[in-house]
């Protein structure tokens, strides 16, 4: 099982979920090998490990789709990214070095620090990298740990 805050997820397989999500939550493992440019079986063990650990659902020779917790999890990593980058453009980063700071740390960053971030930026509906989605979290005031 994974915490909340998805920090026991190496940051290769966080990219992986991330890619999935951003491709309609589905992807092919050959996509993905080549997006990332590793070999197919390299794609294939982290499907299984992700799988195994209810992030996906995949079938032999199928698209592999995003599960409930794997959607959760992915959009909460998306927001982190984009609302860490935008933060750093206000302190005089350009767009691309903000994105390449924040993709160097945001797996060190809670949940709890994304929704304060998030609520104390106004919630800001847009990141150099693409639109910012909202939830229970930040918009609620609701803070975990």
């Amino acid at each position: 099982m994974v915490d909340d805050n998805g920090h026991d997820l190496p940051a290769r397989k966080v990219e992986y979920l991330k890619y999935i999500y951003e491709h309609g939550g589905t992807a092919k493992t050959v996509d993905l090998a080549s997006h990332f440019s590793v070999d197919a079986s390299t794609i294939s063990k982290t499907i299984t490990d992700l799988k195994s650990r209810g992030f996906l659902s995949h079938a032999p020779y199928q698209r592999i789709s995003l599960s409930r917790q794997g959607k959760q999890f992915a959009g909460f990593f998306i927001k982190r990214h984009r609302i860490l980058s935008l933060m750093l453009t206000h302190y005089g980063f350009s767009q691309e070095e903000a994105c390449k700071e924040a993709s160097r740390f945001e797996s060190y960053v809670s949940r709890n620090a994304v929704d304060r971030i998030c609520r104390t930026m106004g919630h800001p509906q847009e990141a150099a990298c693409g639109s910012i989605t909202h939830d229970d979290g930040c918009m609620g005031g609701k803070e975990k740990n």
